[in-house]
């Protein structure tokens, strides 16, 4: 049901039903001040589950698509009449990008082509207020910034320094927003976040994966000896950043989006054993840090991440409402709860199995 133009804005959400995308969708959907098209291509880590939530709300529909898919774009563009894209929709797991870098080429590259043409057609297309007001907003990474030492943040001036073919090709899909942005004057706006956790986080991730297999009495893998360091965010913290960019973030703009909550891996691992302990304790009196073993290293694995987020903060009056601390246990009581969810997803092919060894 397509609610009419002047009570809401039109979004279309691409990777909506990933784990960012969903959680944005969600948001927008409940809001009420938004009529969200989601649109997957609803490959391994898009799960229409994660939007069952706002399935059955008149201001939500899904479309079934490839962002490759430039007929199917356009007719969509035509059909929805968006105010505002928001481009989420990306092949996004390291390890995946190491043993198969070419769905990564695609996706992120020659998708975000596909997906910035549409907008750009689209946008040419309006006039008058609807013209000036539309946005495309591009979801990027820290990845893109390469490694820090023990000191430092990336902010918004950091130099581009992609170390994995994830990384690379999200770069490249910076770059080409950023190109049409100032070729042909679509109206963008890029964030580029930190490592985001919290519900219907896909399994092979490393909070659920860890999770999830203490659950079973699996072995807890940590890479290397388990130093690297992450700044994490909490996904709906994240989602109202998104908002808050593309509805009042500066055209031409980039925000980097950070939860100011480092950690090492290893102690993300022992904070989430700890929470198990407390809330799910194991029957024998053992504990689930006596599950954790340390495995070989992912090859070309970046030290350190850490987020500037002040630019954000100061323009936006954006901030996150979770510590890492809260977020974390929250995250692990809605995998407790929501069995229904996950499950399933633990019978998909490869979903907990270690990937990224480079042969």
């Amino acid at each position: 049901m397509v609610t009419p133009r002047d009570q809401l804005k039109r979004v279309i959400i691409t990777g909506a039903a990933g784990f960012i995308g969903s959680c944005l969708t969600r948001q927008l959907v409940n809001s009420g001040s938004f009529n969200v098209l989601a649109y997957d291509k609803l490959t391994y880590a898009g799960t229409l589950t994660s939007l069952a939530p706002v399935a059955q709300s008149t201001n939500y529909q899904f479309i079934h698509g490839d962002i490759c898919d430039a007929v199917l774009l356009e007719s969509t563009f035509k059909s929805f009449d968006p105010d505002i894209v928001v481009h989420l929709a990306a092949e996004s797991h390291v390890d995946r990008s190491i043993d198969g870098p070419s769905a990564f080429i695609e996706t992120n590259l020659v998708g975000t082509y596909s997906m910035l043409q549409a907008a750009r057609y689209h946008w040419s297309s309006l006039s008058g207020e609807r013209k000036e007001a539309f946005r495309f907003h591009h979801v990027s990474t820290d990845e893109v910034f390469g490694t820090l030492g023990d000191t430092g943040l990336f902010d918004e001036q950091t130099a581009y320094d992609p170390r994995s073919p994830y990384s690379a090709s999200k770069a490249g899909s910076d770059h080409l927003v950023r190109a049409w942005h100032h070729t042909y004057g679509l109206p963008i706006t890029i964030t580029n976040c930190s490592n985001n956790y919290g519900p219907y986080h896909f399994p092979e991730k490393l909070i659920p994966l860890i999770i999830l297999r203490a659950l079973s009495g699996d072995d807890l893998p940590v890479y290397g000896k388990g130093e690297n360091i992450r700044d994490w965010l909490f996904v709906e913290d994240h989602a109202r950043a998104i908002k808050a960019v593309f509805e009042r973030g500066a055209i031409g703009e980039t925000y980097t989006v950070g939860g100011n909550a480092e950690r090492r891996n290893i102690d993300v691992v022992t904070t989430l054993c700890s929470i198990l302990d407390v809330i799910r304790p194991k029957a024998n009196g053992s504990r689930y840090a006596d599950q954790i073993r340390f495995v070989a290293d992912r090859p070309g694995h970046d030290f350190r991440y850490a987020i500037d987020s002040s630019k954000l903060r100061r323009d936006l009056g954006w901030q996150p409402l979770e510590s890492f601390e809260s977020g974390l246990e929250k995250t692990v009581k809605w995998y407790l709860e929501n069995e229904s969810w996950w499950s399933p997803l633990l019978t998909t092919k490869g979903t907990t199995t270690r990937r990224g060894l480079a042969g």
